[in-house]
């Protein structure tokens, strides 16, 4: 047995070696250890092509270092020691690795990776490169790199492998970054990085991106789980012994070839469970879990499994709503386990994982160890993933933020299982209705389909569908998808097939709409006179001539107004729709701000309104963040750092993204609320009141408490100045006799609101 703990605390950076000597033999030992790492699954041949892109990256980046001051070199090495060791890839994989930053950052280009390599290194390192160039500044240069790394998945998975280890290397060198930097690049990760490392079956992996991004965007809740997980590592292992000890007997007289081992849940989700159950650290049951990996041949796995689980509920109570079977169904990245949660004898829940080392391998090393385990025919699932990727790019001229949040939604979204009515089973995200499923189908039963039988009942087309629903699509043949489509569903494929049947259909409307407009203008005799076409979209206010001649045929456009068009235009007297000297509001905040990129709440600037969010009621004192406006709305919107939209926001716009900080905000309150629980008892509220009104002067707005069973529970909203006045607040009210819990409530239903006018 081996007892696995990992409390998330990364481990220190290798001090900085200013001496080049000292640099060139580090630099040589970690290119031997990266050789040793990828030893037994390489010849001769892929040897020297790993030595030639070392080579190749050590010269290009040779005067390059990075932020901590260390030579640039060990970037690429460290990316390509865990595509090797943590991820189990290949040569190729491991050259691309050495060499993904070299056409980004120095003289290389592409042509040079495919001539001194092959097309395959080329492609792989394009599929690497950020996008350069002049974007349309409501564009997200975020949005786009992703996509355009997200279109080279379905030709080669790694390249997605690959800029996830860079990521994870990123993030664990993340220490010498600037604060805004680190909050970026943890958001991005948090968003995109994270979900896409589950989703690809990396479990080791995204727990430790999870636990980065964590420390980063919000350090203090890091720091205190992370300690009193580090406090409670004897009592832990102590409980793991005992509670392992007569499982581990009774497996070694079945004659079971097994590993035990038990690990603490990762920091986030701690934080997490904390956050969805509003419980504290103590509160939260199932700190641990036990894994239980088996060696059995493939044919046996199931049986022996279940056989393992029959041992383990011989000895302790299982919960029978806390038993997940995924070796049956196993989930879409190919995990395979059986999960039980059983109560031990000291009263405590333990989550108890059991497999065999093919799948705990797979759980561990994802589409690598998938692929090493081909033969046992149990790949479909990630095949199927695969191709489900393929279908969300089909449409790779959409809006690259649509495109993230379709990719999001359909790729990392929970799964339901349908079935068809021969008993076929469907995987489709959470929340997918009659019409996605449908689609799922076939695009025609789709684009046809006028309702369904779910469970052999009538449903309309937009029915929620739930797990186990096994459904019968109805269809007529004059049915034609129509706009309102799209906000019934929820999969890429379903959605890119309705707009493409809703194009073909605009586009036959369009050919009969020129018809009417050429014969308007024969009519009034025009059709030889010369005209912008842009400057007749901007007179009929429309964006496109598709949408334009779409419209006429639609009746929507009045062309008796053509005349009038003409006139002005020969008269010079068109109007000029675009106004090219309007400064944007985001230009406005740069120049206020002058040199700094530091925007101050409460300073004497007389231009720019804020606004305290909503969503995270932000005051001052907290570690905040500026969002530049978008469209109409001139202001920018103040967040806290961890508020739940500020992960997006700072992944997807970083350019609308201002740091920010208080000031002179002392004398003003700020609406914030706290939610207690308590032992309900004569006087309670009277003790609470008196606390915050006499001792400590804070005005309340409302105070509501209800009682139940001799608990209760309440919500008190009041005015603070800021963050340590709240702080204050909080632990005057935790000494009360009764009191259980105090918390303070993350939105204020939008009272929130500053400006500078």
């Amino acid at each position: 047995m081996s007892t696995t703990q990992s409390n998330g605390i990364t481990p220190k950076l290798t001090p900085i070696i200013l001496d080049p000597e000292q640099e060139k033999k580090e630099i040589l030992k970690r290119y031997r250890a990266l050789l040793k790492a990828c030893k037994p699954n390489i010849d001769v041949k892929e040897r020297k092509m790993i030595r030639k892109a070392f080579d190749i990256s050590l010269e290009a980046h040779s005067d390059m270092r990075r932020k901590s001051g260390e030579p640039y070199i060990y970037h690429p090495i460290a990316v390509a020691q865990i595509v090797a060791e943590e991820i189990g890839l290949g040569a190729l994989a491991i050259v691309c690795a050495l060499l993904h930053d070299v056409v980004e950052d120095t003289h290389y280009t592409l042509d040079d990776i495919e001539r001194l390599f092959n097309k395959k290194v080329s492609n792989i390192v394009d599929g690497l490169t950020k996008i350069s160039g002049v974007f349309d500044h409501k564009s997200s240069l975020q949005a786009e790199n992703f996509r355009k790394m997200l279109l080279t998945l379905s030709d080669d998975v790694r390249v997605i492998l690959i800029k996830i280890s860079d990521r994870l290397h990123n993030m664990r060198t993340l220490g010498s970054m600037p604060r805004d930097k680190q909050l970026k690049i943890a958001s991005e990760t948090a968003y995109l990085y994270a979900p896409l490392a589950h989703r690809l079956g990396l479990y080791a992996i995204k727990t430790e991106l999870d636990d980065l991004s964590l420390k980063y965007t919000e350090p203090d809740v890091y720091k205190s789980i992370a300690l009193k997980l580090q406090q409670s590592r004897r009592d832990r292992e102590k409980f793991i012994n005992d509670f392992t000890r007569p499982i581990i007997d009774e497996l070694k007289s079945e004659d079971f070839k097994f590993e035990v081992k038990g690990r603490p849940k990762s920091i986030n989700s701690i934080w997490n469970k904390m956050k969805k159950q509003n419980i504290t650290f103590e509160e939260v049951y199932d700190l641990f879990a036990i894994r239980i990996i088996i060696d059995c041949p493939y044919d046996l796995e199931k049986a022996e499994c279940w056989r393992v689980y029959s041992i383990i509920t011989d000895y302790f109570t299982p919960n029978p709503d806390r038993l997940r079977d995924w070796i049956s169904t196993p989930k879409a990245n190919g995990y395979e386990s059986l999960h039980a949660t059983v109560m031990s004898k000291e009263g405590k829940w333990v989550e108890v994982q059991i497999r065999t080392k093919r799948m705990d391998e797979i759980a561990e090393k994802g589409y690598a160890a998938h692929w090493k385990y081909k033969e046992s025919n149990h790949e479909g699932a990630l095949d199927e993933w695969i191709s489900r990727i393929r279908e969300t790019l089909e449409n790779p001229d959409a809006n690259a933020l649509d495109f993230i949040d379709d990719f999001k939604l359909n790729l990392f979204a929970e799964e339901i299982f349908v079935f068809t009515p021969k008993g076929e089973i469907k995987t489709l995200p959470s929340g997918s209705t009659a019409l996605d499923f449908a689609f799922e189908i076939h695009s025609d039963i789709g684009t046809k389909c006028i309702g369904a039988k779910v469970n052999h009942k009538l449903a309309a087309i937009s029915h929620v569908l739930n797990s186990g629903d096994q459904v019968e699509i109805i269809t007529a043949t004059k049915q034609r998808p129509k706009e309102n489509w799209l906000n019934m569903v929820v999969t890429a494929k379903a959605k890119s097939k309705i707009k493409t049947a809703i194009k073909e259909d605009k586009r036959k409307f369009a050919d009969d709409g020129k018809s009417i407009f050429d014969k308007k203008l024969k009519s009034l005799k025009l059709e030889k006179v010369n005209y912008a076409v842009n400057e007749l979209l901007m007179f009929f206010k429309v964006t496109n001539i598709t949408d334009f001649y779409y419209r006429i045929a639609l009746g929507a456009i009045d062309l008796s107004n053509l005349k009038n068009f003409f006139d002005l235009k020969e008269q010079g007297k068109l109007p000029n729709t675009i106004k090219t000297d309007q400064q944007t509001f985001e230009d406005l905040v740069k120049s206020v701000r002058g040199k700094s990129d530091m925007f101050v709440i409460g300073q004497d600037i007389d231009q720019i309104k804020y606004k305290l969010s909503d969503c995270c009621a932000p005051i001052p004192g907290d570690d905040v963040f500026g969002f530049i406006g978008d469209g109409n709305s001139e202001s920018i919107a103040i967040h806290r750092t961890n508020c739940p939209n500020a992960i997006q926001l700072m992944s997807n716009y970083a350019n609308k993204i201002v740091k920010a900080r208080w000031f002179g905000q002392e004398q003003i309150a700020f609406l914030t609320g706290v939610k207690l629980t308590g032992l309900d008892d004569v006087g309670v509220v009277n003790n609470i009141t008196k606390v915050i009104s006499s001792e400590l002067k804070v005005n309340i707005r409302s105070l509501n408490i209800e009682s139940n069973d001799g608990v209760f529970e309440g919500t008190i909203m009041l005015f603070v100045h800021h963050t340590e006045h709240l702080k204050k607040l909080i632990k005057k009210i935790e000494k009360l006799p009764g009191i259980l819990s105090v918390l303070r409530i993350d939105n204020n239903n939008g009272q929130n609101e500053g400006s500078y006018e």
